[in-house]
């Protein structure tokens, strides 16, 4: 019983892990409605050099909501066009 409870605990948080690592890529930072606190967002804008694209992310709490912080991080897997 207890190996069983093991079991599904540490299946329930690797799903939860992997869900959270999920990276969504849009077009233009416009296109980021609503940003959360600690979430990380794909810019794929054409701003960065070749191989790298921008990471937006929710990075500290305000008056007016989220603040956002940028920076330019190495691509990873194929570019889709």
């Amino acid at each position: 019983m207890m190996l069983r409870r093991a079991t599904c605990l540490s299946l329930l948080i690797s799903v939860a892990l992997a869900t959270a690592a999920h990276a969504v890529t849009v077009g233009r930072e416009q296109d980021i409605t609503d940003l959360k606190l600690g979430q990380r967002v794909q810019v794929d804008d054409g701003t960065c050099p070749a191989g790298q694209v921008k990471e937006v992310r929710g990075a500290r709490m305000t008056d007016k909501g989220v603040a956002r912080t940028s920076a330019c991080v190495p691509r990873y897997g194929p570019k889709s066009k």
